[in-house]
């Protein structure tokens, strides 16, 4: 099986390189997350030298890992919808929340980063589908969760992530754009260095709309059992 799991991050670096060369880009500019919801230590261990960092979706499975060293010093970021009761177990030790939807959230956040004496890096999570079945933020509230997040003296804001509606690579591309038009409006006033977008299926469509930060899951573990 581990097997399997490294043939499929190899061949997953290479594509992306060969993606990035054909849209003009450093295949050095997008890091390749492994997102490694309901995955062992041990397999997460198995993909660490073909990808950038890890991305867990659950509070628990975090911690459990964490704990287990399954990460061995990669960067772990945080991707699934978080409470504010469960900011305490990532903050400090999460190296990027990508999934901060509202400004009640990025207070909590905040809160704990400066009891902890640290800055928490993060991104602001937009609903740019409005899907009423997706986390984030809706591109109209997004200046007020920037307000927010400026006079918290905890965090620093490193750019957006967005999850489109599902569908074909050529039906998520546009939200994929839309999205990097929201981000290129705010990079140079906050400093913007990380678009998250695209996922095991449509990882290329978002590279080619600028993303820098892919989260891929089933395209190097397979399918969750």
């Amino acid at each position: 099986m581990e097997e399997n799991i490294i043939a499929r991050a190899e061949s997953l670096r290479r594509e992306v390189e060969a993606v990035c060369r054909d849209a003009g880009r450093d295949p050095a500019s997008v890091t390749v997350l492994a997102a490694t919801k309901v995955q062992s230590a041990e397999r997460v261990r198995a993909v660490l030298p073909f990808v950038d960092a890890c991305g867990e979706n659950r509070v628990q499975e975090f911690c459990e890992k964490y704990d287990a060293g399954a990460y061995a010093g990669k960067p772990v970021h945080f991707i699934g919808h978080l409470q504010t009761n469960k900011v305490k177990f990532l903050v400090g030790r999460c190296d990027l929340i990508q999934s901060v939807d509202s400004p009640r959230l990025a207070k909590a956040i905040s809160d704990r980063a400066e009891a902890l004496g640290i800055t928490q890096e993060i991104l602001a999570e937009l609903n740019i589908g409005r899907d009423e079945n997706k986390t984030g933020c809706l591109p109209e509230d997004l200046p007020e969760l920037l307000a927010a997040v400026r006079v918290l003296p905890g965090l620093r804001l490193r750019g957006l992530m967005c999850v489109p509606p599902r569908g074909t690579p050529e039906e998520t591309a546009p939200w994929f754009a839309k999205t990097r038009g929201i981000y290129e409006t705010y990079t140079s006033e906050w400093g913007f260095d990380t678009l998250s977008m695209g996922m095991s299926g449509d990882w290329a469509a978002a590279i080619r709309e600028g993303s820098t930060l892919i989260r891929v899951g089933t395209g190097i573990f397979g399918a969750r059992i």
